[in-house]
This record gives structure tokens, sequence and C-alpha cells, in this order.
């Protein structure tokens, strides 16, 4: 009983703030969310990045460790996604980044915090620091058929990271205005970014039932079995055997469509679309199990 109160502890905030922002969604067609997610980006982002990491008290190691971890899923998973996009003789390039970039930002980040607290919180934000390099370089790469170096430099969270590993590394303890700044900011953010991915599932819509359905599954059901893999793999344990466990099975991130709407044709964004809203409805069902998985054995 004490494990089924902590998994309603973790997710009923982070399900009910998308719910809300999902009824908004749909009671306001025209509401625009560019300026949350560029406030989130920018600005809220960076601050839960350094709140995340300087407060944690965790090591410089276990950032440089964890960020190694996501690389080799990224790389395993895209094997994978190869695999089943070629089943349908589509667009491998363009519908990979759904596939390969789990949502460990909007959903993932909030859910590790809620389970397991300041330190989960830091893991968890390594990850999807990690996922962002991918999103402006790989995802971008494959989007448009051409690498550029802007993006990355123009990519704010990456300097907070840098910035936050200097603290770290050194061991410089964070100024009290500074934590305190950063964490309004880096909390109140987190609001934001799971209102904004509600909003953003009552705009999308499926198209290609068959194939978007099999690339969904791919995310919500093989990401945890990938994940877990990892953790029997590298031997981890408690909050970082969680942590890995739980970001692995994350839906498709909103940003793959977003670069995907940027840099490639309709039809492509549309997929894309369809697998980040399907995902996402599916991993209502797959996540509190992952969830619940995680705090039994990964504590």
């Amino acid at each position: 009983m004490d494990l089924l109160i902590k998994l309603l502890d973790v997710l009923f905030p982070v399900f009910i703030t998308i719910g809300i922002g999902y009824w908004y969604g749909k009671k306001d067609p025209k509401f625009d969310t560019t300026f949350i997610t560029n406030l989130a980006g920018t600005i809220g982002l960076p601050c839960i990045i350094f709140y995340a990491f300087t407060s944690s008290n965790a090591d410089f190691e276990l950032f440089v460790r964890f960020s190694y971890y996501i690389v080799l899923y990224v790389g395993l998973f895209s094997l994978i996604g190869i695999l089943v996009i070629k089943i349908f003789k589509e667009d491998i390039y363009r519908l990979l980044p759904p596939l390969i970039l789990p949502n460990t930002g909007n959903m993932g980040i909030p859910i590790c915090l809620f389970a397991y607290g300041n330190l989960g919180l830091a893991i968890a934000t390594a990850a999807t620091a990690m996922i962002l390099v991918f999103h402006f370089s790989v995802g971008i790469l494959l989007a448009s058929r051409k690498f550029s170096i802007k993006p990355l430099i123009n990519c704010i969270p990456i300097y907070a990271l840098i910035v936050s590993l200097f603290f770290v590394y050194y061991r410089i303890p964070s100024p009290q205005f500074l934590t305190n700044a950063t964490f309004l900011i880096g909390y109140s953010t987190i609001f934001l970014v799971l209102m904004s991915l509600g909003v953003a599932l009552s705009k999308l819509k499926v198209f290609s039932f068959r194939e978007t359905l099999s690339y969904s599954l791919t995310r919500v059901l093989i990401g945890p079995l990938v994940g877990f893999a990892f953790v029997k793999a590298f031997n981890l344990t408690g909050v970082e055997a969680g942590v890995m466990f739980i970001q692995a099975s994350m839906p498709s991130a909103v940003l793959t469509y977003l670069i995907g709407k940027m840099y490639s044709p309709k039809k492509i964004s549309d997929s894309i679309a369809s697998t980040v809203v399907l995902s996402t409805f599916l991993s209502f069902i797959t996540i509190p199990v992952v969830v619940f998985l995680a705090l039994k054995y990964f504590s």
C-alpha cells in the first residue's frame, strides 16, 4: 500500500498538470505555446540544470558516467529504430529522431524529481542535457540532411551545463541568492513545460495509424527493456538505476516534432507529430508500471 501511495505521489502531479494543459488547449485552440517553449529553453532549463547540479551533492564522475550511458543508449536505440522504420520503407533519417530521443525533459525530470528527490533531479537533468545535445546536432542533421554547428552554439542550456559542471568539478558552493533564484525559476518551469505538453497534445493529430502505432509501441515498450538492460549491464543500483530505467521509458520528445516542422516536409512532420501524440498517450499506461518497478526495485 505504501508503494502505491508513493506511486500516486509521483505521478498524480505530473499527469494532472498535463491534463490541465490538454483541457486548456481544447478550450482555447488559438493558445500559442511558443513563448512558453522559448522561455523554458532559454531561461527555465538552464536554471534547472544549475540548481540540480549544484544542490544535489553528486560528484562530477556521476554526471560524466551518466552522459556516457545516454550516448550509448541513443546509439543502440538508433539501430532498433532503423530496423523498425525499414519495415515500413519510410524515410529512415527524418523519422528516426522521435524513436531515439525520449521526452526526458517535460516528463522525465518531474517524475524523477518526485520519485528520488534532488539527486534524482540532478541525474535526470544530466540525461536531459545530453538528449538536448542530440536534438540540436543529430536531430537537426537528420531532419535537414545537413550539419550546422550554429544550433549547438545558440543552445543556452549547453552553456548552463558547462558552468554547472565547473562548479561541481571544483566543488564551488553556489551562493545562496543564486540557489534561491534558480530554484524558483527552475521549479516554475517544470509546471510550464508540463502545461505546454498538454496543450501540444490537444493540437497534434495522428496520421497513418498502423505505422504510428508501431513506432509508438517501439518507443514505450522497447525503451524500458533497453533501459533495464543498461541497468544490468552497468550494474547500476539505487537512484542511478531508477533514473536510467525511467528516463529510457519516456515517450517521444515534443522537440523532435518542432525540429521536424522546421526542417522536414509536412508529411514527415505530421508523422513525427503522430508518434509524439500516440506514444505519449500510451505512456500514460506504461509509465505507471515503469515507475512502480523503479520504486520497488531501485530505491
